[in-house]
């Protein structure tokens, strides 16, 4: 008989939203002081001529934010906390309505999300789905980097970014081992081929994961900020159904940049042995084993969550569910769904759920709460009309212009805070211009996604780097081709698409 349970594995829940790590020593200390430093020197300043006192507080606290946020002097979370004292304290907002943004639905939605994707880990129903479509793709390198994209991005699209790089990694790795030791009798395959064929697979991992992520509301937490900061100060719904329309064509369109660029370009590998990659395979896909009940159940759960996220549209006038409901209705179902009654084990228990990442719920909430005490003291329409002045650049050039500062940007921010940040200002830019505050906000929710170059920019960039067979210089060759690929793309769909769907 199956256990009812799988054995433990390390928890990536814990893995922080960025992969970058703070000092020790005279470094850390000045970074700490940075914060409050600006803050204080800020706020001894006379507010800027048609900027009110209270968005003038606002700046300063968004300065010592950013500057936490960029240093890492404290955790990010830690850092999304500061709203919640100083805004009260200083008489922007009363604690009622900062907190607020704290328990704002978005947040509920990604609450509901990760027990949905913590349930998928516990029963390794994710692995099964990647090794499966791992086999399907075949063994020619360039096809089975297409399969390794296929399932990271379909992952990722529904499970964080890094628990699906963790999940995908050890596989690859597997993989590269049997190419390592192949012999004469597989073909001899040249160790530069081997190299190509490592550094390609690993990276394709990575961006696929960051890519995946855009695709869906909950795939990143940018997305989500997005929707919940569009809703709360611009009247604007965004549906589940309604991102995918836009998401979705943007990231298959990345994918197959990024195929390109690795497998045509950067890390070609078409010398290389397939024998020792069909052992790899076959040894990851003999692993599995029968598939179990609590898998089995946990995949009937998981297409029923996001079925209905889909055709959400198409039962609204039966049963008046919203996603962050039917987030939360999957994840209570978890925990009510019996494996076996005779052992009590149900698809998700408390000890599970309680890995779940916390710290990027607070960092949303505290993403938020900035956010809208930028837009509600007028620092958002401020700061848009000092860049009113690109209003005598074609439109196309201003989206590239914005798409590509974030792009970069995101290499050394965190992409959650880079979002909080720059979502507001560009919504009130759109709106000095004179457009629709959506065409300008969602190619910084993208953006925010795709740095590619840095192993500092992502957990998934640090999860390959950390396995040592790239470098930095590999990373960057790579990743700069396909940052820029990522602005012109995000750009076109903010242009084409954006007006059509919002």
């Amino acid at each position: 008989m199956p256990p009812t349970s799988p054995p433990a594995r390390p928890d990536p829940s814990h893995a922080p939203e960025t992969a970058r790590h703070g000092g020790r020593g005279l470094r850390a200390l000045l970074a700490l002081a940075a914060g409050p430093a600006l803050f204080l020197a800020v706020m001894a300043l006379p507010a800027p001529m048609g900027l009110s006192p209270g968005g003038w507080t606002v700046a300063a606290v968004a300065g010592w934010m950013a500057l936490w946020w960029l240093t890492q002097a404290v955790p990010l979370p830690a850092t999304a906390l500061l709203p919640a004292i100083l805004f009260p304290l200083l008489g922007v907002t009363d604690m009622k309505a900062t907190t607020s943004a704290y328990g704002h639905p978005l947040v509920f939605l990604f609450l509901g999300g990760f027990v949905i994707a913590l349930t998928m880990e516990r029963w390794n129903l994710h692995r099964r789905i990647a090794i499966r479509i791992i086999a399907v793709a075949g063994t020619q390198p360039a096809r089975l980097t297409a399969g390794f994209m296929a399932a990271t991005a379909l992952l990722s699209m529904w499970v964080s970014n890094t628990a699906t790089t963790l999940m995908m990694v050890p596989i690859a790795l597997s993989v590269i081992a049997f190419v390592d030791g192949d012999d004469a009798e597989d073909g001899d395959t040249p160790a530069p081929a081997k190299d190509r064929f490592a550094r390609g697979l690993l990276l394709s991992i990575a961006y696929a994961a960051s890519i995946g992520g855009t695709a869906t509301l909950i795939g990143t937490p940018p997305n989500a900020f997005l929707a919940g900061y569009m809703g709360q100060n611009h009247g604007i719904e965004i549906g589940f159904a309604q991102w995918m329309a836009l998401g979705l064509p943007v990231a298959l369109v990345l994918l197959i940049a990024a195929w390109l660029l690795l497998t045509k370009v950067t890390c070609r590998a078409d010398d290389l042995a397939q024998g020792p990659i069909q052992d790899g395979i076959a040894r990851a896909h003999g692993e599995l084993g029968p598939i179990g009940r609590g898998e089995a159940l946990t995949a009937l759960l998981f297409l029923a969550v996001a079925l209905t996220w889909m055709f959400r549209p198409l039962i609204d006038d039966v049963v008046p569910l919203n996603d962050t409901a039917i987030a939360l209705i999957g994840a209570v179902a978890a925990f009510a769904i019996p494996v076996d009654l005779k052992t009590r084990s149900f698809l998700m228990d408390w000890s599970h759920a309680a890995r779940l990442p916390w710290g990027i719920l607070i960092l949303f909430g505290g993403g938020l709460s900035l956010a809208g005490a930028i837009q509600e003291t007028g620092l958002a329409h401020w700061l848009g009309g000092l860049f009113a002045e690109g209003g005598a650049l074609p439109l196309i050039a201003v989206l590239l212009l914005i798409t590509g500062m974030v792009v970069f940007l995101t290499e050394i921010t965190s992409n959650t805070a880079t979002a909080a940040v720059f979502i507001p200002v560009a919504a009130a830019l759109a709106a000095t211009l004179g457009f629709e505050p959506m065409v300008f906000a969602v190619p910084v929710a993208l953006a925010a996604s795709c740095a590619f170059m840095m192993p500092v920019a992502t957990p998934p960039n640090a999860i390959v780097f950390a396995a040592g067979r790239l470098d930095v210089a590999h990373m960057c060759a790579a990743g700069v081709f396909l940052n820029f690929a990522a602005t012109a793309v995000i750009a076109l769909a903010a242009l084409y698409l954006v007006p059509r769907l919002f």
